[in-house]
């Protein structure tokens, strides 16, 4: 049995970045126990729980980062990155891990910034991990990853039986104006 934080080499590589600080390098970011259930849905559904794969607290008030298993690829990085947030949002937020890593560096995510010297070095020191690892600069996609994925996203809701779910999702859509392909 592996030491490993998880199966994704991107995640492991990130684990062991965090390891090393002592400070947060993004606003309320915080790995935790990799695919350690999900708990969003009410009553827990298996369905939706076998393909969402929780690895991250988004914000300080419990929001999540999973990935969302949309078929059967091997490499689990490049699944697109959900947002499950604790006051009932849902969308995709990212591609895949790489983008979400990229877009851990805004700096206006809506969460209170921890104290600013000491938040600066642990930053910069992320920055400099994201650009060893991962090159100097972030994918580029040509459309977002609602566009990309969001009337997908709904399909699989509806198909297992998430029909709140779903709604929160095409109300995202519906205000993004992303018309149903």
């Amino acid at each position: 049995m592996s030491d490993a934080y998880s199966p994704i080499p991107e995640l492991n590589l990130l684990k062991a970045f965090d390891d090393t600080c002592t400070d947060f390098y993004s606003p309320g970011f915080e790995l935790r126990a990799y695919n350690h259930g999900v708990g969003w849905t009410e009553p827990d559904n298996p369905d939706f729980e076998d393909r969402v794969i929780p690895f991250a607290q988004a914000t300080s008030s419990g929001s999540l980062y999973a990935l969302w298993r949309c078929d059967d690829r091997a490499d689990l990085a490049t699944l697109p990155v959900l947002f499950l947030g604790d006051e009932g949002d849902l969308y995709i937020t990212a591609h895949d891990l790489r983008e979400l890593f990229w877009d851990l560096l805004d700096e206006d995510s809506g969460e209170p910034a921890p104290p600013r010297e000491e938040y600066r070095a642990t930053r910069q020191a992320y920055h400099t991990w994201l650009e060893r690892n991962f090159g100097p600069t972030p994918p580029a996609y040509d459309r977002s990853p609602m566009e990309e994925h969001g009337w997908r996203f709904v399909d699989w809701l509806l198909s297992v039986g998430e029909r709140d779910t779903a709604d929160i999702v095409i109300e995202s859509l519906e205000l993004l104006e992303i018309p149903r392909p």
